[in-house]
């Protein structure tokens, strides 16, 4: 691996062997940390979206599994 930071960006290197998935999921932390780096939200508000989320969610796997 070889990191090469510039005036504008940094550059990050990686083999090419490296697994798609687990190099799809360092690319999702790095673009969580991008968007979330100017975030002003509490942890009790990411705590309450979460449990939004997941609610939404179930209500929805709920409704497949029970045909509704």
């Amino acid at each position: 691996m070889i990191i090469e930071r510039t005036k504008d960006e940094v550059i990050i290197r990686l083999p090419a062997t490296l697994d798609t998935k687990d190099l799809e999921e360092m690319v999702n932390f790095l673009r969580f940390k991008e968007i979330t780096a100017t975030s002003k939200a509490s942890e009790h508000d990411i705590e309450k979206l979460n449990k939004d989320v997941k609610k939404g969610r179930w209500a929805k796997q709920r409704a497949k599994l029970l045909g509704e």
